[in-house]
């Protein structure tokens, strides 16, 4: 029965669509899973009972009229998402009070008749990327439980590696889907900022926050962007234009569209395994009948240092009511970076803010007249040990946390579309990622590209053992 668990979103909407399966055991497969990787601690909590009610009434209705590819879909989220009725916690003690209100992204899946199986883990408030959380427990690896899973939708990329949902939704500030993505092998799109909307989302900062979904397939992807895109009245951000069926659009051709490279910042540091998946990761894109160029981008390390003053000024004001007064109850590294906000002058986070159009139009001008499809890194190094990043080893945390971001922090900055797919596994048996970058709401062009990838590669097919059958620090791959 857990081998159905396995299935991708479209594969088990196919079952669906046929009755080979049904929604209730698709749902008794994820939650059987999920009782076996505990270990990761991917969950913050489950509703198996409402779960299964849910199913069941997915079944009932799918006899009459399917909703469409996600109606009977067991997922889960990061709980960062208001479900009226119910406490969103972000991870945090802090906020304890039921929500009045549903998130549109969640309302939207309701609508599309997905089943939510429970709330993911997240780092406190969305503010650290390693999976460390001294109120829930740290989250883990599924690949290796001793290595990161990424944050700060680690929760998200643990649960799908493990199988334990077919989908899930995350945020991405500055890097809290791709990176995740990364570390567990899933993959994930931070859309363009506007696309998506953030009503009923805890922000962490206002003018980079984007949700998105994160899948163990770029066509799984298309489908949950197409069930959660597009203008929301309750959110002033979302722009009014109109949404692309992603999912119709995945199998062009990709033949002479061109995927630039940067000969500046991106590779300057990329350590030899990774190195190798991402040139392999070229050579096969080449193959697909894609133009591999170089190209020269503006100074990525100006839009990285401008995005910190913005996202270190924004999450201050959003945390002053409790800052001053409940210090205590933060986590340990996560107070620290919020409170570098109020050191921020207000001429600084407003240059910041009014340079992003500016810089937003240079990589316009300079990159995306002379390529389709940008590629870069997600991350240049190893995966790091949850030891070596824990918040009792602050001067090895911040070594290690300069790294994380600085090939995802700028394109969340511009507001720019950015996918991350899996492309092989270091010789450690930790998984790797390359990313996709592309011109605004142009995430049809990228999940085209990520989707033919797939299809020919098949990294995303393979699973990780349980915990049990993890020898040292290797991480084992089954599948």
């Amino acid at each position: 029965m857990s081998e159905l668990a396995d299935l991708s979103i479209a594969q088990a909407a196919r079952h669906l669509r046929s009755r080979k399966v049904s929604a209730q055991e698709l749902t008794e497969a994820c939650i059987a899973r999920l009782s076996k990787w505990r270990p990761i601690n991917a969950f913050l909590w489950a509703d198996t009972e409402g779960a299964m009610a849910s199913a069941k009434a997915s079944d009932r209705r799918r006899r009459r009229h399917s909703r469409g590819p996600l109606d009977g879909i067991p997922v889960a989220h990061k709980d960062i998402f208001k479900r009226a009725g119910r406490i969103m916690t972000v991870g945090s003690i802090i906020l304890d009070q039921p929500a009045t209100e549903t998130a549109t992204v969640l309302r939207r899946l309701d609508q599309a008749g997905a089943i939510e199986l429970g709330c993911l883990h997240t780092s406190e408030f969305a503010g650290g990327a390693t999976g460390h959380n001294r109120h829930y427990g740290t989250c883990r690896n599924p690949w290796n439980v001793r290595r990161t899973p990424g944050g700060s939708s680690g929760g998200s990329a643990a649960a799908l590696a493990a199988g334990l949902v077919f989908g899930s939704l995350g945020t991405d500030t500055g890097g809290s889907l791709r990176l995740p993505a990364h570390f567990c092998g899933v993959a994930a799109l931070r859309p363009t900022y506007g696309r998506v909307s953030r009503s009923g989302v805890f922000p962490r900062s206002w003018s980079a926050d984007v949700v998105g979904p994160m899948a163990r397939t770029v066509e799984d992807l298309a489908l949950l962007l197409d069930a959660i895109g597009g203008l929301d009245p309750s959110d002033a951000t979302t722009a009014p234009i109109a949404m692309r069926r992603n999912a119709a659009r995945l199998e062009r051709s990709v033949r002479g569209i061109c995927i630039g490279v940067p000969r500046n910042f991106f590779y300057d540091i990329v350590e030899g395994d990774v190195a190798k998946l991402l040139d392999a990761s070229l050579q096969k894109l080449r193959r697909l009948g894609a133009r591999i160029v170089p190209v020269n981008a503006p100074d990525p390390q100006i839009v990285f240092d401008l995005a910190q003053i913005v996202a270190k000024a924004e999450a201050a004001a959003i945390h002053e009511p409790w800052l001053p007064v409940r210090q205590r109850d933060y986590d340990r590294g996560i107070v620290e970076g919020m409170a570098a906000g109020w050191h921020v002058l207000a001429v600084d986070y407003l240059r910041a803010l009014r340079h992003r159009g500016i810089a937003l139009q240079a990589w316009l001008d300079d990159v995306f007249t002379n390529v389709d499809v940008l590629h870069t890194p997600v991350y240049e190094h190893p995966t790091p040990t949850l030891d070596a990043c824990a918040p009792s080893n602050p001067d090895a945390v911040a070594a290690i946390m300069a790294t994380f971001g600085r090939c995802t922090r700028p394109f969340s900055y511009l507001g720019l579309p950015a996918l991350a797919v899996p492309c092989g596994f270091q010789s450690d048996g930790m998984p790797a990622a390359f990313q996709l970058v592309g011109r605004p709401f142009d995430e049809a062009l990228l999940l085209n590209v990520g989707h033919l990838y797939q299809q020919e590669t098949g990294w995303h097919t393979r699973r990780p053992e349980h915990p049990s059958a993890q020898n040292g620090n290797r991480a084992h791959r089954a599948g």
